[in-house]
């Protein structure tokens, strides 16, 4: 079956003053591969998600689902090299694809690494709790390929060991680190998959509050952006949802809830902040994708809606019953298109800082 795109005409936020439509996209039509592999993950991996919600205290090897990651190797030619955080590992993942043009439209003198007018800063997915620069170094490399961008992705610290705050930090670290290597704010995008969309939003949302500039855009897939279970409970999804049973959620929130109660500051835990609660009107571009039946589909929802709200551009694409993170398997054809719109979306910010720095003095 062939996807087909339905462009809705755009609404504006259904809770606040309209400021800002969203751009809704619904790519209409399921493959024969995306309806087996949602099979698939409903009779294997939602059960022993639904294991792990009853028992998510006890001392689960984790890391073996990121070291079961190094049997996918990364696509093309891309070349991966580790990187040291100051708390954390990264990972180059350098495009194979021909570097491109800087915004004045002519080839400029690299400074260290920033050969190229684009660079994604990624935060894998994971709950959290697992996954890492194995299990998605075909991902980020697919994208690396696609978008001729050079990829890196952060290996953040994870629970239970560390609170969703210093993934946070890390993310931050791996910003820092690419403002130092010479790319230039207009010229990062940050980017993350379930957890890891959360993460692109707190990360966005940190570096303002340090006074860094502001990236030229979010790419979040699949994202988690609201930490309150309640509204991912309520909607239909719950009982629909191919990977997710309704119990994992809470499971997580209290999981978060355990680790964070571990930080006191001044006799009191710190306040938790979600990005659907927080200030977003200083939020670059953002590009939103999901699948109809997901759990996390209600997140990205309101994530649109609050975007909308504070006058941010928001790009919301609905994929047709796809699964969670479905842009991660290869075979799926729906996969292979939604990383084409990822490209598509970091070309119309490259290019529309280029037509911005044409007019800046002495551009």
């Amino acid at each position: 079956m062939t996807t087909s795109l339905r462009r809705n005409a755009g609404r504006t936020a259904s809770h606040g003053y309209g400021i800002a439509p969203v751009d809704r996209q619904e790519f209409i039509g399921t493959s024969v591969q995306g309806r087996a592999l949602a099979t698939y993950l409903r009779t294997t991996v939602r059960p022993f998600l639904g294991l792990w919600a009853h028992t998510h205290s006890l001392p689960w090897p984790t890391g073996l689902v990121d070291q079961a990651g190094r049997l996918l190797p990364p696509v093309g030619t891309t070349r991966c090299t580790p990187v040291r955080l100051d708390n954390c590992r990264a990972e180059w993942i350098h495009s194979d694809r021909p570097r491109r043009l800087g915004p004045t439209g002519r080839s400029e003198t690299p400074r260290r690494r920033a050969d190229r007018d684009r660079v994604i800063l990624y935060l894998h997915g994971g709950a959290f709790v697992v996954c890492g620069l194995n299990s998605h170094r075909r991902l980020t490399s697919r994208i690396a390929h696609t978008t001729g961008a050079d990829v890196l992705s952060v290996d953040y610290r994870m629970m239970p060991r560390n609170p969703i705050s210093h993934a946070v930090e890390d993310g931050v670290d791996g910003y820092r680190y690419l403002l130092d290597a010479g790319y230039l704010p207009e010229q990062i995008f940050i980017a993350g998959d379930s957890a890891g969309g959360y993460l692109s939003f707190m990360v966005s949302l940190a570096i303002t509050t340090l006074g860094l500039p502001q990236a030229a855009g979010i790419i979040a897939l699949s994202p988690l952006t609201d930490l309150d279970p309640s509204r991912k409970m309520a909607h239909p999804n719950a009982a629909r949802c191919p990977v997710f049973p309704a119990g994992a959620v809470p499971a997580l929130t209290a999981l978060a809830d355990s680790v964070e109660a571990r930080i006191v500051v001044e006799g009191k835990r710190g306040p938790r902040v979600c990005p659907v609660n927080a200030d977003l009107s200083d939020m670059p571009p953002v590009l939103l994708q999901v699948g109809s039946n997901e759990m996390v589909y209600a997140d990205s929802e309101l994530i649109a809606d609050r975007l909308a709200e504070a006058g941010v551009e928001c790009r919301l694409q609905v994929w047709e019953n796809q699964v969670h993170v479905f842009q991660a398997a290869d075979f799926v054809p729906e996969s292979g298109r939604a990383i084409r719109e990822i490209a598509a979306f970091v070309d119309e910010r490259v290019a529309s800082a280029g037509r911005v720095s044409d007019i800046r003095p002495g551009a």
